[in-house]
């Protein structure tokens, strides 16, 4: 039975093309019929992962390949998102590992196959998108097998199979510069180099559940891989937190397997088999589902600390609750507590005020995410600036530091590099590509990026490419200089109007229209200048008994900077909030009274 089965994971950096690949192994291995119409990205199936063209959830579908059942886990590229590769990887008994033609191993393929080495894994490595202008095969190659070195890979893990494919094109060769007709070498590589799981169906039932899903149907769902033994629907098991942790007896109500990308319910299902099981009302992840007559727990699933924390905190601004469903601190408390079932990398901790949750996460994309994800379900919040989590070692403070990899154009890099050594960043690499552009390796502290991102592109003309993932913990690199601007504060309630953003033009740069709701203590633009100013944003032309024609009715404003969730975040300083609402993202000052801030700054001096 066990020989039938292969299971893979598919890893890779952002945009290097996983979740392309699986659509054309789906389709390649006859799992839709042929005048079915298919998405594009059908893995992507969250509405922010295709808005985002990002894989944020891992998800897991099967294919059947010359009698094979084949089941593929699709993994998030983004390190923030490393809690679900992490957890997947222990269902798999091998990888496909892509890399992109022309660019090569990046930051996150780094992350990624440090995991997969680490559990002895043995990748086969995908160069996809050899058709693409410039690829550089043999460069991508060494730099992979250097990767591997650097990581410790073993021999065996150092001799890896080569696979050459255009996901895109859905065709793969075992030759480089030869271009294939379908997938059939990819499949045939994965049959050869994948081992099938051993385990024993007489042994007593170990399964690991490594996901969570959720019916209104049947509840909680566990995912997860059967190490060993035999699972069935009725079955009466134990279910066990680790090897240490408390023993509960539990029914399973169904077992259901996959196939293509749908659930089929089973009989049975044994060694190797990735199975969804529900019935377990509070079934957790890491938690085993074992034999109640000889229990056999697995030790519970490791998953690296979070490195940034946030405050949620109640919307307090004169505008609340215009806009959301969701505004009071327990509905606030029971969606981080929702969320803390599946997402394994978040921590929720309660602080000293009423209505504040501190929520750390493994990067602000973790974050602005689950932010992003909540004010779409009808939430109503405010959030803090981004801070980074401090290791105390031997009375010494640590921080987490970050590798940080920079693709620019030549005429950018002096500007990229200057910016990035007021942020305490080492230059640890620079390779220049001969056509133009170069690409830079730092390493910088974690506190050094925050709010780094939209510096980046303006100093880049957004040509500049940028991606980052965290590289242990350093002593304290010192202070790093905040941000230069200072901002527009309104001075009162109202309405934003034509006629005074006309005459705040020369003063910076809007946040706001015409027309939108603006309140004291809400900020509505960058100040040119290093300091905050308080300014009438809702001021009216005075009218008189006459008229002047003339250029005076025809007020030229320059259009606003489009606040987006990301931008804003970064954007605050610590004693700045970002409102968020269903309809709406703001800035503003914690204290909206000018009299209070006055006071708050003394106080801090």
């Amino acid at each position: 039975m066990n020989k039938q089965i292969r299971n893979i994971a598919i890893i890779a950096h952002v945009d290097h093309g996983k979740t392309t690949l699986v659509d054309q192994l789906l389709r390649q291995s006859g799992t839709f019929r042929e005048n079915e119409k298919i998405a594009e990205r059908v893995m992507d199936s969250n509405d922010l992962e295709r808005e985002r063209g990002i894989t944020i959830l891992a998800k897991n579908c099967a294919v059947s390949w010359q009698g094979t059942h084949i089941n593929i886990v699709d993994t998030p590229g983004h390190a923030d998102f490393g809690g679900e590769v992490e957890r997947v990887l222990s269902m798999v008994d091998g990888v496909l590992l892509l890399v992109d033609a022309v660019e090569g191993p990046m930051p996150q393929t780094r992350f990624v196959t440090k995991k997969a080495l680490a559990l002895g894994l043995k990748p086969i490595v995908v160069v996809n998108k050899v058709d693409r202008p410039g690829s550089r095969i043999d460069y991508v190659i060494n730099a992979t097998f250097d990767l591997f070195d650097k990581l410790g890979a073993t021999e065996e893990q150092l001799d890896f199979p080569v696979v050459y494919a255009s996901g895109l094109n859905g065709w793969a060769s075992l030759k480089a510069g030869e271009t294939g007709t379908d997938l059939a070498p990819l499949f045939e590589t994965v049959l050869q180099y994948v081992p099938p799981h051993e385990g024993d169906e007489d042994a007593p039932l170990q399964l690991q559940v490594c996901s969570l899903d959720y019916s209104s149907y049947v509840g909680r769902i566990g995912i997860g891989r059967i190490h060993e033994g035999v699972l069935r629907p009725g079955m009466d098991v134990a279910v066990c937190a680790g090897t240490d942790g408390p023993m509960r007896k539990a029914r399973i109500n169904q077992v259901l397997k996959f196939e293509g990308l749908e659930r089929r319910q089973a009989d049975s299902a044994g060694p190797g088999d990735i199975v969804l099981v529900n019935g377990i009302e509070d079934i957790g992840i890491g938690e085993t589902i074992t034999s109640l007559e000889d229990p056999h727990p697995l030790p519970m699933l490791t998953i690296d600390e979070p490195t940034l924390t946030m405050n949620f905190c109640v919307n307090t601004s004169p505008l609340a609750g215009r806009e959301g469903k969701f505004v009071t601190s327990r509905q606030i408390r029971d969606r981080l507590d929702r969320e803390l079932q599946s997402n394994v990398a978040l921590r929720v901790s309660d602080t000293d005020e009423d209505g504040i949750f501190e929520v750390a996460g493994r990067g602000e994309l973790h974050l602005t995410i689950l932010l992003e994800n909540m004010r779409r379900e009808g939430y109503e919040l405010a959030v803090s600036r981004p801070k980074v989590v401090f290791h105390d070692v031997d009375g010494e403070r640590h921080e987490p530091m970050e590798l940080l990899t920079v693709d620019v154009e030549d005429a950018h890099q002096g500007g990229v590099m200057q910016e990035l050594g007021l942020r305490k960043g080492e230059l640890v690499d620079m390779q220049p590509d001969g056509r133009g552009r170069v690409r830079l390796e730092y390493r910088i502290p974690a506190r050094g990026l925050i709010g780094f991102q939209g510096e980046f592109l303006n100093l880049t003309r957004g040509t500049g490419l940028m991606s980052h993932i965290f590289d242990g913990y350093e002593p304290f690199k010192g202070e790093i200089g905040g941000r230069k601007n200072g901002v527009l504060i309104s001075q009162e309630d109202g309405e934003i109007v034509t006629y005074a953003l006309g005459k705040l033009d020369d003063r910076g740069r809007m946040f706001v229209k015409p027309g939108d709701p603006v309140y004291e203590g809400m900020i509505v633009g960058i100040h040119s200048r290093d300091n905050d100013l308080v300014v009438n944003a809702v001021r009216t032309k005075q009218l008189t008994n006459f008229r002047v024609s003339g250029k005076e009715d025809a007020i030229k404003i320059t259009p606003p900077i489009q606040l987006t969730l990301e931008y804003a975040v970064e954007f605050i300083d610590d004693d700045e909030l970002v409102e968020i609402t269903p309809k709406s993202i703001r800035v503003r000052k914690r204290f909206l009274k000018e009299h209070e801030r006055k006071r708050a700054g003394r106080e801090a001096a």
